[in-house]
């Protein structure tokens, strides 16, 4: 299936943690998102957004920068946040159960590209840039060849 895809410029900080609240609204365990973009584009901001959307309680949400992996307990199912921009070596993604997670968690990836082969076919890639008009505002592009995410993201018209 070709790859299908969606642009969109996010204003400020509020809407890029609104995108990630509706995202957030419709995974289930078993999907992935890719994280892309270079640093300081608003990858882990998302994240934080989304995975705070879905705890069970309230608590921290650290970057997993250094620890490689946060897991958390959410309403939706386990959750997984991984950080690989440390990471040189696949089987350091195999030693981290990753590729375990990929189908029973729902799992966020920043700096995809050191996945490789490893990559699931069906994740979303969401790709962060900065905008050279506004210092606050991103350019976003959601793209996927899994056509259950065209369903799930028809609701972004409203975001």
């Amino acid at each position: 299936m070709n790859p299908a895809s969606i642009s969109m410029t996010l204003r400020s900080p509020d809407a890029t943690a609104d995108l990630a609240v509706a995202i957030g609204a419709c995974l289930a365990p078993g999907e992935c998102l890719l994280l892309d973009g270079p640093i300081g584009t608003g990858k882990t901001h998302f994240a934080r957004h989304l995975i705070k959307s879905l705890l069970l309680e309230n608590e921290d949400v650290p970057s997993p920068t250094f620890t490689l992996v946060q897991t958390y307990d959410t309403r939706a199912g386990d959750l997984w946040h991984a950080d690989l921009y440390r990471l040189s070596a696949l089987d350091e993604i195999e030693e981290l159960g990753l590729s375990d997670a990929f189908d029973s968690a729902i799992c966020l990836v920043e700096w995809p590209a050191k996945l490789g082969p490893l990559a699931p076919e069906s994740a979303l890639t969401i790709r962060f840039r900065l905008d050279d008009t506004a210092e606050e505002s991103r350019q976003v592009e959601l793209q996927w060849s899994d056509a259950k995410w065209g369903r799930k993201l028809e609701m972004l018209q409203n975001v």
